[in-house]
């Protein structure tokens, strides 16, 4: 796997670097079986309906490199295990209420648990935020008016099981 200056991750297909204290990038080079468009436009979907995902900066270009880039907020994640169930507990119920908003506006995520078949942790598209918990990586979410209602309804209901599977981790981790 190719290394990238200030790579911070590399998820199924592309790498995500850092530009500066407040912005990140998804780099895609090559044929990297993924649609920055579509991307974008999901991203910024979700970005309209609430907070829970992260946000879309803009798409840019590196010509030095010749990498398009999906440029987004950069967010800090912090460790859960350090703070109290009734905490956790509270994040949470704002997560769902944040989650079912997204739902019923048209916007499933269809990431929250890695599949067993890639490596990485079960849940590293969830993380925990001084904002709260948020969602990173929209590469494979469905937008209802894109699919329609049989897929996105077969897709909100794998999500809610995989939400079940989170609720289970974040308290009794």
């Amino acid at each position: 796997m190719k290394k990238y200056p200030r790579q911070l991750s590399y998820g199924q297909n592309n790498p995500v670097i850092a530009l500066n204290d407040s912005e990140v990038a998804k780099i895609f080079s090559g044929d990297t079986r993924s649609d920055i468009g579509s991307e974008a436009e999901k991203m910024q979907f979700a970005n309209a309906v609430n907070d829970l995902v992260v946000k879309f900066k803009r798409l840019d270009r590196d010509e030095t490199n010749g990498w398009d880039m999906l440029v987004m907020e950069r967010i800090y994640p912090i460790d859960y295990r350090s703070y109290e169930i009734e905490k956790r507990e509270i994040w949470l119920e704002v997560f769902e209420d944040e989650l079912n908003e997204l739902h019923a506006n048209g916007f499933v995520h269809r990431d929250l648990k890695r599949p067993s078949n890639i490596p990485g942790e079960r849940f590293d598209n969830i993380f925990l935020t001084p904002k709260g918990i948020r969602l990173i990586d929209v590469g494979i979410s469905f937008i209802k008016k894109q699919v329609g209602e049989k897929i996105f309804g077969a897709a909100i209901e794998k999500e809610k099981e995989e939400l079940e599977q989170f609720k289970t981790f974040f308290l009794n981790r």
